[in-house]
């Protein structure tokens, strides 16, 4: 299995998705001060967890700050079985440049 690197505007569109979980990995404090609308925080803490209450067949999109993170997470999440994970380029600064 994999993941699929898409761009913001790609990932904007996925947010319309009924299924679309949107996962922030940034750490707590930045995500505190600011995040996507609907993103949970996720890190090594809860990981475990989220793995075993989601539904594998929801789409998974995952960001960070820059958009290289996220492709690790974007991985594991792909390897533990989600088979609609996709990573956002440029990550959430990217996202503030384009809002």
């Amino acid at each position: 299995m994999s993941f699929n690197r898409i761009s913001i505007k790609d990932a904007k569109d996925l947010l319309s998705k009924d299924d679309l979980i949107l996962i922030d990995i940034r750490d707590y404090n930045s995500f505190k001060n600011g995040h996507i609308d609907n993103a949970i925080h996720v890190e090594e803490l809860n990981i475990q967890n989220f793995l075993q209450e989601k539904d594998k067949n929801d789409t998974i999109l995952i960001y960070c700050y820059h958009g290289n993170s996220s492709q690790s997470v974007a991985n594991f999440f792909s390897q533990h079985g989600f088979k609609n994970v996709f990573s956002m380029n440029d990550g959430y600064e990217g996202w503030l440049n384009e809002n």
